[in-house]
C-alpha cells in the first residue's frame, strides 16, 4: 500500500512524496547542500514520472545552482525526454529555456555549449544555432575554442549558405591558419575558385606552412597550377602566366608538367596561338627527355584536337575554300611537328651536355641530304665542344667535317679543316695524332704520296720546346712528336715509298725516342733481314731487348733466338749459348719452358748430348710447378732416345721426389712398367712398395689393381702377402690422418660450398671437429671389418690360402724353367764346357747408340 504524504512546509504545499522517499528527504533536510545526497536521491527516482523527476532536479538546482553535475544530468534528461517528439512541439522550447537558464551559471562549460548547439542543429533552427555558436565562442576562453570550431564548421557545411560558411571559415583561420587546406577544399566544392586560388597561392608562398595532409610544397603548387589552368574563366584575380613561370624557376625537376599547365591555361582561354608559342618555348628550353616527352605529346595532342575541331566545324557549316586552306595549313604544321621530333630530342640531349661528341654525329645524320644544315651543324659542333670537357673523341668531329668536304669533291676545304684541327689544343695526344694520320690518309687516297710523307715528317719533327708525352701542362702540339701512332704510319710509308736509309732512320729514331713496342722492334729487324742486313737485324733485336723487361721482351727473345739459330745453326754455337743464357737470366717461370726447349734443341742438333741433358735438367727446376710434369716427360723421352732407357732411372727418381702426389703416382707406374720390361722384377716391386705410401686404397684403386696384376704375373704367395700387408698398413695410416679424412669427406659430400658443416645436413650447430671425430670412428670401424679376425691363429684363412696357391700356380711368362733333364745334361758336360743360353736384349736399352 503506497502511503502518500505532504510536507508540513507551508511554503511548498505541492510537494508530494511516497513512503520510500522519506529516508532521502530526511537526509536532504540534514544536508541540503550536499550534491551526493541529491544525486543518490535522483538515482533512486529514475523510474518516477518525468514531471516528478524534473521537479526533483529543480529543487536540487535551486539550492545548488552552480553544480555542473546536476545541470549536466538535468539537461541530458530533458533532451532525452523530447528526443522522439516533433521539433515543433512546445516541449523543445521548454528545453531550450532550460539550457538558457543553465548558461546563467554554466557559461564557461564547453560540454554544455556543444550539447546545446547539437540540440539546436537537430531542431533545424539555423539562425538561432549560428548565434548560439557565436555566444559560445564569446563566452569560452580562447584555449577552448578548438572544441567548438569542428562542430561549428560541420554546421556551416551542412547548409547551402556559402557566404555564411566563408565568413565562418575566415574567422576560424585566424585561430588555426594551418587548416587552410580544409577551407580551400570547401571553396572548391562551393565553386568559389577565385578565392580558392588566392588562398592556395598564399599557402604555397608561405615557407612555414606545414600541410596537415602531408603534402609537399610541390604538390600544393601542382594543385594550384591545375586549378588556375583548368578554370581560366573563374580565376580572374591572379596572374596565371607569372605564377606558372615562377614555378618553372622554382621546380626545375618538374618542368614538363608546369609547361603543359601553362599551355592548357591558354588553350582553355581560347588563345591557341599563344598556347602554340608556349609549347615551342617549352620544347626549346626543357633539359630532360622525360620533360620533352610530356611537352611533345601534349603539343601533338593539341594539334590533333585542333585539326579534328576544324574538320568537324567544316563538315557542319559546309566547306569553303578558305577553310580548306586553313585545314591544309594545320595538317602541314602537324606533319612538320612529327618530322621534327628526332631533331628536337637531339637538341634536348645537347642542352644537357653540349660536349657530347656522339650526339653531334647523330645530329649530322638527322640532316642527311641537306648540305647547308650539315655544314652549319659541324661548324657549331667544333666551336661548341671543349676538348677538355668532351664526352667521346672530339677529333672525330674535325675528321668527319673534312671527310664531308672530301666526299663532295672539295679537297682544298678538307685540307683547310684538317690543318685547323692540327692547331686545336686537344686533351689527349692521341687525338692530335689521329688528325695527322687522317691528313696523311687523305693524301694517300688521292695518290699524293709525297705530300703524305711531307705531312707525317712535319708531324714527327722536333718542336721548339720538347715535352714529355704524359706532361699535361704542355700543349699536345709539343708532345705529338712522341706519338707512336704517327711514327708507325710514317714507318709504313717509308717502307712502301721511301728508301732503305730513310726507313732505317725512322726506325732508329723510334728506338732513340724509346717509344717502340716489341712489335715495332720485330718489324724493324724483319725489315733489315729482308734487305740481307742480318747483323743489323740482330743489333735491332739487342736494342729492343735493352728497352723492355719481362714479360714484354718474351716475343723479342723468341724471335731473336729462332732467327739466330736459323741463320748460323752450329757455326756460332758459343754465341748462341751466350744468348740463351742471357735470355734465361731473370726469365719468369711462366715463359721459361719455350726457351729451354729451344735451347735443348740447339744442343741436340749442334752441340753435345750431355749439354742437352743438362738443359733439360735445369728446365725441370725453372718452369712453373704446373709445367714440371710435362717437362719431365720430355726429359725422359729425350734421354731414352739418346742414352737408352736405363739412363732414365735417375730422372724418374728425381721426378718422383719433386712432383705432386698425383703426378708422382703416374711416374711410379711408368717407372715400374719400364723395369718390368727390362726384367728387373725386384726393382719394379720396390717401386710399387714406395709408391704405395702415397696411394690411399679408398681413392686410388687403379694403382692397387695394377700392383695386384703385377704380383699375379711375376710374384708368389709371399709377395702377395706382403702386398696385402702393406695395403692394410697404408689404409690404417690414412684412417688416422684427420686432415686427409676431412678432405676426402668434402669430396664425397660434393657440396658447393665445401664446408665441413655440409656433411651433416640439419645439424649446422654441431661442432666441425666433432663431425670429423665421428667420421674417423666410422672409417676405423670399416677398416677393422676389412681386417681378418685376430682371434684366428693363422694370418690367412684356408680359402685365402687356396686362392694364393692358385695365383702362385699361374704360369709366369718370364720365369726360367729348370727341368731335371737339363740338370742331367749339365752333369754330362765336360768341366771346361759351359752351356750358354742366348736371349735378345731389348733395343730400347741402347737408345741412339744401337747399330743400324
Amino acid at each position: 500500500m503506497v502511503v502518500m504524504a505532504r510536507l508540513s512546509r507551508p511554503e511548498r504545499p505541492d510537494l508530494v512524496f511516497e513512503e520510500e522517499d522519506l529516508p532521502y528527504e530526511e537526509e536532504i533536510m540534514r544536508n541540503q547542500f550536499s550534491v551526493k545526497c541529491w544525486l543518490r536521491y535522483i538515482e533512486f527516482k529514475q523510474g518516477a514520472p518525468k514531471p516528478r523527476l524534473n521537479q526533483l532536479y529543480e529543487r536540487a538546482l535551486k539550492l545548488l545552482p552552480c553544480s555542473y553535475k546536476l545541470w549536466y544530468r538535468y539537461l541530458k534528461a530533458r533532451r532525452a525526454q523530447v528526443k522522439h517528439r516533433c521539433v515543433t512541439d512546445p516541449a523543445y522550447e521548454d528545453v531550450n529555456n532550460c539550457h538558457e537558464r543553465a548558461f546563467v551559471f554554466m557559461h564557461k562549460m564547453p560540454r554544455l555549449w556543444l550539447d546545446y548547439c547539437q540540440f539546436l542543429m537537430d531542431q533545424g533552427r539555423v539562425t538561432h544555432t549560428r548565434r548560439t555558436f557565436d555566444r559560445a565562442l564569446r563566452a569560452l576562453p580562447i584555449t577552448q575554442h578548438s572544441r567548438i570550431w569542428p562542430l561549428y564548421l560541420r554546421f556551416l557545411r551542412s547548409h547551402p549558405l556559402p557566404e555564411t560558411a566563408v565568413r565562418g571559415y575566415r574567422r576560424f583561420l585566424k585561430l588555426s591558419p594551418e587548416s587552410a587546406e580544409e577551407y580551400i577544399e570547401y571553396l572548391k566544392s562551393s565553386d568559389r575558385l577565385d578565392e580558392a586560388a588566392q588562398r592556395l597561392a598564399t599557402v604555397v608562398n608561405d615557407e612555414r606552412f606545414v600541410s596537415k595532409a602531408g603534402k609537399s610544397n610541390y604538390q600544393l603548387w601542382h594543385e594550384l597550377c591545375d586549378l588556375i589552368s583548368q578554370n581560366p574563366d573563374k580565376v580572374q584575380s591572379l596572374n596565371v602566366d607569372a605564377i606558372i613561370r615562377g614555378g618553372l624557376t622554382r621546380f626545375t625537376d618538374q618542368l614538363g608538367k608546369l609547361w603543359c599547365s601553362l599551355a592548357d591555361y591558354y588553350i582553355r582561354s581560347g588563345h591557341f596561338e599563344k598556347a602554340r608559342d608556349v609549347y615551342e618555348e617549352a620544347i626549346r628550353t626543357v633539359m630532360t627527355v622525360r620533360d620533352f616527352t610530356q611537352v611533345f605529346d601534349s603539343y601533338a595532342q593539341f594539334e590533333e584536337s585542333m585539326i579534328a575541331a576544324k574538320m568537324e566545324t567544316a563538315s557542319e557549316l559546309g566547306r569553303e575554300e578558305e577553310d580548306d586552306v586553313d585545314l591544309e595549313l594545320r595538317l602541314a604544321r602537324f606533319e612538320q611537328l612529327i618530322s621534327r621530333r628526332p631533331l628536337l630530342l637531339n637538341s634536348v640531349l645537347l642542352r644537357q651536355n653540349p660536349h657530347h661528341v656522339h650526339e653531334w654525329h647523330k645530329r649530322v645524320a638527322l640532316h642527311q641530304g641537306r648540305p647547308r644544315e650539315i655544314i652549319n651543324t659541324y661548324t657549331e659542333a667544333v666551336q661548341t665542344v671543349d676538348p677538355f670537357k668532351a664526352t667521346g673523341k672530339p677529333h672525330t668531329l674535325w675528321v668527319a667535317f673534312a671527310k664531308f668536304y672530301e666526299d663532295n669533291g672539295q679537297l682544298d676545304d678538307a685540307r683547310v679543316i684538317l690543318e685547323k684541327a692540327t692547331k686545336v689544343n686537344f686533351k689527349q695526344v692521341d687525338d692530335l695524332a689521329s688528325v695527322w694520320c687522317q691528313c696523311g690518309e687523305l693524301e694517300l687516297r688521292h695518290e699524293n704520296y709525297d705530300e703524305a710523307l711531307r705531312l707525317l715528317r712535319k708531324a714527327t719533327a722536333l718542336p721548339a720546346r720538347r715535352a714529355e708525352y704524359f706532361d699535361g701542362s704542355e700543349p699536345v702540339q709539343n708532345r705529338v712528336y712522341k706519338s707512336l701512332k704517327v711514327w708507325s704510319m710514317l714507318a709504313d710509308l717509308e717502307e712502301s715509298l721511301g728508301t732503305f736509309q730513310s726507313t732505317k732512320a725512322v726506325y732508329d729514331r723510334i728506338l732513340d725516342l724509346r717509344i717502340a713496342t716489341p712489335q715495332i722492334v720485330i718489324n724493324y729487324a724483319m725489315f733489315l733481314e729482308e734487305h740481307k742486313y742480318f747483323e743489323e737485324s740482330f743489333k735491332a733485336y739487342e736494342r729492343g731487348i735493352s728497352l723492355f723487361k719481362w714479360p714484354n721482351v718474351s716475343d723479342i727473345w723468341s724471335t731473336y733466338l729462332t732467327k739466330f739459330i736459323a741463320r748460323y745453326g752450329g757455326r756460332k754455337l758459343e754465341r748462341a749459348r751466350d744468348l740463351f743464357e742471357q735470355a734465361l737470366d731473370g726469365c719468369p717461370p711462366k715463359y721459361a719452358k719455350t726457351l729451354y726447349l729451344l735451347y735443348a734443341q740447339l744442343e741436340e742438333e749442334w752441340g753435345l748430348a750431355r749439354h742437352a741433358m743438362a738443359v733439360y735438367e735445369r728446365a725441370t727446376r725453372a718452369v712453373e710447378p704446373a709445367q714440371q710434369y710435362d717437362m719431365f716427360n720430355i726429359y725422359i723421352k729425350r734421354a731414352a732416345e739418346i742414352y737408352g732407357v736405363t739412363h732414365t732411372r735417375g730422372i724418374y727418381q728425381k721426378a718422383i721426389e719433386v712432383l705432386s702426389d698425383e703426378h708422382a703416382r703416374e711416374m711410379c707406374l711408368r717407372f715400374a712398367d719400364m723395369e718390368c720390361k727390362l726384367g728387373e722384377i725386384d726393382r719394379a716391386r720396390a717401386i710399387y712398395s714406395f709408391c704405395s705410401q702415397i696411394c690411399d686404397p679408398r681413392t686410388t684403386g687403379a694403382f692397387w689393381q695394377t700392383w695386384k696384376d703385377f704380383e699375379v704375373r711375376h710374384g708368389n704367395e709371399d709377395t702377395i702377402k706382403e702386398m696385402l700387408r702393406i695395403r692394410r698398413s697404408v689404409q690404417a695410416t690414412y684412417n688416422t690422418q684427420v686432415n686427409f679424412m676431412a678432405s676426402q669427406m668434402l669430396k664425397v659430400s660434393g657440396s658447393a660450398t665445401g664446408t665441413v658443416s655440409d656433411l651433416a645436413p640439419g645439424q649446422s650447430g654441431m661442432d666441425d671437429m666433432k663431425l670429423l671425430e665421428q667420421r674417423a670412428e666410422q672409417l676405423a670401424a670399416e677398416a677393422e671389418r676389412d681386417q681378418p679376425l685376430r682371434a684366428q691363429s693363422k694370418i690367412l684363412s684356408d680359402a685365402s690360402r687356396e686362392e694364393l696357391a692358385e695365383l702362385a700356380q699361374q704360369v709366369n711368362p718370364e720365369e726360367i724353367q729348370l727341368g731335371e733333364d737339363e740338370d742331367e745334361d749339365e752333369m754330362d758336360l765336360e768341366p771346361n764346357e759351359v752351356r750358354l743360353e742366348q736371349q735378345s736384349v731389348p733395343a730400347a736399352v741402347f737408345g741412339s747408340l744401337k747399330e743400324d
